[in-house]
C-alpha cells in the first residue's frame, strides 16, 4: 500500500471477506514477458487461497502453473465514490493431489465455460493487500471535486 494516498488499508481478514463476496477477479501473470492480466471466475478455499477450475488444455494454465502471481478483485461504487480492491500475490500451482482435486470437484468453484477436463489452479496467498474508500471521502476530510 502507498502510505499517503488517501484510501483505507484493510486487513487479511477484511480482504478474504470481501474476496469471498464477489464472483469475478483478474489473474496477472507473465505472457511473452509482458505483463497479462485476465478476467476470471474464482472460488476461495478453507485456508483463503485463491481457486480457478479451467480446461486442462488451456493457455492459462501453462502460461502459470508454478508462477508466480496476483490476483486482483473489487468492487466499485462509481456514483457514490466508494469501492475497494484486495490483492492476493503467490504461486499458482494445479492441484495434483487425486483426493484434493475430487473435494474440489465437489466444493470448489464452479467453470463458467465448462471443458471435458478440468484442472484446478491454487494461488497460495503469500501476500493479502487491500485497501477501501469510503463514500469518497480519503483521510484527509476533504470530498472530492465534483
Amino acid at each position: 500500500m502507498y502510505a499517503n494516498d488517501g484510501f483505507r488499508e484493510l486487513d487479511r481478514r477484511e480482504c478474504l471477506r470481501l474476496l469471498a463476496g464477489v464472483p469475478v477477479g483478474r489473474i496477472v501473470h507473465t505472457r511473452g514477458a509482458l505483463p497479462a492480466v485476465l478476467p476470471v471466475n474464482f472460488g476461495l478455499d478453507r485456508d483463503g487461497a485463491v481457486l480457478l477450475r479451467t480446461s486442462e488444455a488451456s493457455e492459462l494454465v501453462r502460461a502459470i502453473d508454478g508462477a508466480v502471481v496476483a490476483f486482483e478483485a473489487d468492487e466499485v461504487d462509481a456514483v457514490a465514490h466508494a469501492g475497494w480492491s484486495v490483492v492476493v500475490t503467490g504461486r499458482a500451482t494445479v492441484v495434483g493431489d487425486p483426493g484434493e482435486h475430487e473435494r474440489l470437484v465437489r466444493d470448489g468453484p464452479r467453470s463458467w465455460v465448462p471443458s471435458p477436463r478440468e484442472v484446478f489452479v491454487r494461488i497460495e496467498p503469500e501476500l493479502v493487500t487491500g485497501r477501501e474508500l469510503t463514500g469518497g471521502r480519503t483521510r484527509y476530510g476533504l470530498d472530492p471535486v465534483p
